[in-house]
């Protein structure tokens, strides 16, 4: 790999964009496994130099120097000041709600433009995914001129805040009365709370990707309590993502995960230990033995016993360990580079564990048992743990996001096969942006077959996790003319639709995909698309749907997540068994299997005892 030069498939491309799926999934897969996305070193340096320019620079200079404390390179003069740590968070929030932080530039799909967010989000038109359709005031998806000034007008408040003075109040003067900056004033933050919120209600994409279900309890706190509730408020917080995260990451996926993300890494330059994290490459790339011990030891294991070590540990060697430990692992995580790119919110979580715990240690009165109230602390616990519990129990109901289980592999999925033209009609999308990104990448001087196998190694990236065998698996068992085909991975192709993507199924499921017919129209058949939940975690199955644009959802089912995970990526067995619990009858079901959408006498609306379909 070269700074300019990346390391491309050693393919043919005209010959090789002849052979059958499963044989070009297998090349990319292997070529995975030891290069990654084989990105040139200018791209992970762009990001390097966007994080330490914008985020590290200008966000601690911005906040250090409007809160009269620093300058900004003297570390020592403001790491554990209070209003910092506020504008800090608060800064990231701006970041991610422009669109400039997570789920940004090339590794996230983003071509040209590199910018999601604010692209979209400013401009009336664009594709708008409401939460709640019994809320009021929220039909409809369509960005209106309203969501534009309340989305521009979250921007400017959080601004605002992080560039406007601090002052005394809530306890602070007594709690740490050598500090003289304040804190930010809260009528401010309550401005950016109602309009995060008001945005979220009218587009939920939004306030996913403000990491809303994170930052909104922090900013809530920030206006709600007393000093010292404040930060054992925070302490909870970051413990329950961390343990959310942590147990999450129990199961098959995670291991799935684990062994990709290293091969994609250019921290990681050996191609020998990249092969360590599979089973026996190239005939077995299954996740290794080490790889799962990289998984479960250094991820589960330490995403839950740290914060409980750092929650209730007053011995200060003890806790200047666990927060050690904590910071190695946020920047082991941003030395891989993982496809939605979260590095923001990894050096603000490793910052945030200095912060709260070094300075702001328990044996200083600042545990949990210093909080004012034993209600208000259950309250608090209750609050933050209730969307994880439900979504790991029903996640259906709840994005991922807000389930805390950031990059555990249990996500819901898709990928979206087109009848051959059918991909071309998403460029005719009235007030999109963007074009579809095989565009993307022609319109930068890519061929077009090489543009072509660079989006086709986001479905050998697929395949190589969990869910990605399964959804494979319903391709090939409900298209015959699945090789007449094109194939997309839906979290990267979702991307270039509304702006922005994290591994959230959820933003591309039933109402995306009633949203672009509604402006395109593709007929029965042109755009057939396999869905996946992630799997409840007191199940050992996933349930998944095939959608057909023009017709609605013609199948569902469950396929058991031990039989994907033990099969290889490209299916050299067949698909993985599929238990079909219910199919559409009557001119759904013809128009699907005459598109190829499955056979079967079902009436619609019945549970099926089908056999396994292979």
């Amino acid at each position: 790999m070269g700074f300019k030069e990346g390391d491309f498939p050693p393919v043919d491309p005209g010959p090789f964009l002849e052979k059958p799926l499963f044989e070009r999934t297998k090349t990319l897969a292997l070529h995975w496994v030891e290069y990654g996305f084989g990105s040139p070193k200018m791209i992970p340096t762009t990001y390097v130099v966007k994080v330490v320019l914008v985020y590290l620079i200008a966000g601690t200079a911005i906040a250090t120097h409007s809160s009269g404390v620093g300058p900004f390179w003297d570390i020592g003069g403001w790491w554990d000041q209070p209003i910092v740590w506020q504008k800090l968070v608060l800064w990231t929030v701006l970041l991610e709600a422009i669109g400039i932080a997570g789920s940004w530039g090339p590794i996230a799909g983003k071509f040209k433009p590199m910018t999601g967010g604010v692209v979209f989000w400013a401009r009336p038109g664009t594709i708008r995914l409401r939460p709640w359709k019994r809320v009021p005031f929220t039909d409809g998806n369509r960005r209106t001129g309203l969501d534009v000034v309340l989305y521009l007008g979250l921007l400017v408040s959080l601004l605002i805040a992080v560039v406007s003075p601090g002052q005394m109040g809530a306890g602070l003067d007594v709690a740490r009365p050598e500090v003289s900056s304040g804190l930010v004033p809260p009528v401010l933050v309550v401005a950016s709370i109602v309009l995060l919120v008001l945005c979220g209600l009218r587009d939920k994409t939004i306030f996913l990707a403000a990491r809303g279900e994170q930052y909104l309890p922090a900013m809530i706190f920030f206006t709600s309590l007393g000093f010292v509730d404040m930060i054992v408020a925070a302490k909870l917080l970051i413990a329950i993502v961390w343990i959310g995260a942590g147990i999450s990451k129990f199961g098959y996926h995670f291991t799935h995960v684990v062994a990709p993300m290293v091969s994609n890494s250019p921290c990681v330059p050996s191609c020998a230990l990249k092969r360590a994290s599979y089973r026996d490459f190239p005939r077995d790339i299954r996740p290794s033995r080490s790889a799962s011990l990289l998984a479960h030891v250094g991820g589960s294991a330490v995403e839950i016993v740290t914060p409980l070590v750092l929650l209730f540990s007053t011995d200060t060697r003890l806790t200047l360990a666990a927060v050690a430990l904590m910071v190695v692992f946020h920047l082991f995580i941003t030395s891989t580079f993982p496809l939605a790119v979260p590095l923001e919110w990894n050096i603000l979580f490793g910052y945030l564990t200095v912060f709260l715990f070094i300075g702001h240690p328990n044996a200083d009165g600042f545990a949990v048992w210093n909080i004012s109230s034993p209600l208000l602390g259950v309250a608090i616990v209750a609050g933050l743990v209730f969307f994880p519990i439900l979504g790991n129990l029903r996640p259906d109901l709840v994005s991922f996001l807000p389930s805390m289980r950031q990059y555990a592999g249990n996500w819901a999925s898709a990928l979206w096969a087109f009848a051959p033209g059918a991909e071309a009609k998403l460029n005719t999308i009235p007030h999109r942006p963007t074009v579809n990104q095989v565009d993307q990448l022609q319109a930068m001087g890519y061929p077009p077959e090489v543009a072509e196998i660079t989006m086709q190694q986001t479905i050998a990236w697929r395949s190589m996790h969990s869910q990605g065998r399964g959804l494979f698996s319903v391709l090939a068992a409900r298209l015959p003319d699945l090789e007449e085909r094109t194939v997309r991975e839906a979290e990267f192709a979702c991307n270039s639709l509304i702006g922005f993507n994290f591994g959230d199924g959820h933003l591309h499921d039933e109402d995306l995909i009633a949203a672009v017919q509604e402006r395109v129209g593709f007929a029965p058949g042109e755009w057939i698309i396999v869905w996946v939940e992630s799997q409840p975690i007191h199940k050992r199955t996933q349930s998944y749907k095939v959608i057909d644009a023009a017709l609605g959802v013609i199948e569902r089912g469950t396929w058991k997540v031990e039989d994907a995970v033990d099969a290889q990526p490209w299916l050299p067995d067949g698909p993985i068994d599929l238990d079909v619990t219910w199919r559409a009858a009557g001119p759904a079901a013809d128009a699907a299997s005459a598109a190829g959408g499955g056979e079967g006498d079902a009436t619609a609306g019945s549970d099926v005892p089908s056999p396994a379909a292979r």
